[in-house]
């Protein structure tokens, strides 16, 4: 008998050690385990930079490797939304600004704890905190300067733009641009959803009110701030009506020189760098009662389904936070990491041009989030709908702003 149960003693350890040893993700108590991360931000060339991410955080995590999986921007969120709901989604993935609200709002992403966030600049962090949770860390950002044609500006005699200018010296320098000839324009900014949130801050005003419970469209603020946009291309006609951009777009009107300003995002530095043959630098937006800048930020989620949740804020933490994954980043002239720390980001200063590279950090101090709510999509419609109407002279921007507040009240509860 004594035999016997030595004889089954003896099976059972040896099932327990094949049966561990076929597991490839234990749990996370030390042992190795593979994660998987999914992403749309370094598809179209950045693919390499962000495997040196991982690369890196193996070499001082040599327990936890990170599989890859990246995805176009254009299919991304399609097949992401179908993987979450079959539930096929990876332990962690990359989420937009947009997106992000709803994830959260549908109980989709799993609160962060356990995750080093004080390297973090902490507007972005607090863009993805919903109800005191922390349910998404900031992994990048990008903002909105005012880019200029340094050339134009000399020929107009005009003083390059300050940290100091208001909207009405940005009026002035468009108008002594324009008068330089029939296909010179002062500016072009978009009189789009994305360009008027920030607009309006700059006059005061917003589109939701403190709490996101009551839209706020058509208040005076909101109203002037789109009149100023409006009268620029109708009025003053600083900026390119339909006819006369000629089908060209803002950036290709930039580059060929025949436009002044343009508030446009960082992003553009190295395409303007390779295609302008003119000088250009950057200032801080012009702002009326107040500055406002544009600050957009993708986010990292870690799914609730997750086996390995140590594991996964341990890898979200470091790509979000370290200043080893930050100098990867910086290096191959990706979008920045979200650090409070600027002396990290020392490196990015040294690229020229532009030269005034620092307004990029200036613009921080003026940063404004999108009014983001679960309908984002649907509100942005909306709006950008009847502002289209407001830029051509079909509707005053009165009756546009009404027509948008009335409308997203109709259609969309704030809840």
């Amino acid at each position: 008998m004594k035999k016997y149960l030595a004889l089954l003693l003896a099976l059972a350890m040896v099932f327990c050690l094949v049966a561990c040893g076929q597991s490839n993700e234990p749990a996370d108590d030390g042992e190795a385990v593979t994660i998987t991360y999914c992403n749309f931000n370094s598809s179209g060339g950045n693919e390499e930079t962000l495997q040196k991410m991982a690369d890196a955080f193996h070499e001082a995590n040599p327990n936890i490797t990170v599989e890859i999986e990246t995805i176009a921007y254009d299919d991304y969120f399609t097949q992401m939304q179908t993987r979450v709901a079959g539930g096929t989604a990876p332990d962690c993935y990359e989420l937009n600004i947009e997106n992000f609200a709803a994830y959260a709002n549908k109980g989709l992403l799993a609160e962060i704890t356990g995750a080093d966030t004080s390297a973090l600049n902490e507007t972005a962090l607090n863009a993805f905190n919903v109800n005191g949770k922390q349910y998404g860390l900031p992994e990048s950002f990008s903002n909105v300067v005012l880019i200029y044609n340094k050339d134009l500006f000399d020929k107009a005699g005009v003083g390059y733009p300050t940290a100091d200018w208001t909207q009405d010296d940005l009026q002035a320098a468009a108008e002594a641009i324009r008068a330089l000839g029939d296909d010179i324009f002062g500016i072009w900014q978009p009189i789009t959803y994305n360009e008027i949130f920030k607009v309006v801050a700059q006059y005061g005003g917003s589109l939701l009110n403190e709490d996101k419970t009551e839209f706020t469209i058509n208040t005076p603020e909101n109203i002037k701030a789109v009149q100023t946009l409006v009268d620029r291309v109708i009025d003053s006609n600083v900026q390119p009506n339909t006819t006369q951009q000629g089908g060209m777009g803002d950036w290709d009107m930039f580059m060929s020189g025949r436009l002044g300003m343009i508030p446009t995002g960082i992003w553009a530095f190295q395409t303007f760098t390779e295609n302008c043959d003119f000088a250009w630098d950057i200032a801080v937006e012009p702002g009326s009662t107040q500055k406002a800048t544009h600050f957009f930020s993708n986010c990292v989620v870690m799914n609730p389904d997750t086996k390995h949740p140590e594991a996964v804020a341990a890898w979200l933490s470091w790509l979000t936070g370290s200043t080893e994954s930050a100098d990867i980043r910086l290096a191959a002239g990706w979008d920045l990491p979200a650090l409070k720390d600027m002396d990290a980001l020392s490196a990015y200063l040294e690229i020229d041009p532009p030269a005034n590279r620092a307004a990029v950090f200036e613009s921080l101090d003026y940063l404004v989030m999108p009014p983001v709510i679960e309908d984002y999509a649907l509100m942005s419609d909306i709006i950008g709908q009847y502002l289209a109407a407001a830029a051509d002279g079909t509707m005053t921007v009165e009756e546009a702003m009404n027509a948008a507040q009335a409308d997203c009240v109709a259609q969309i509860s704030l809840g």
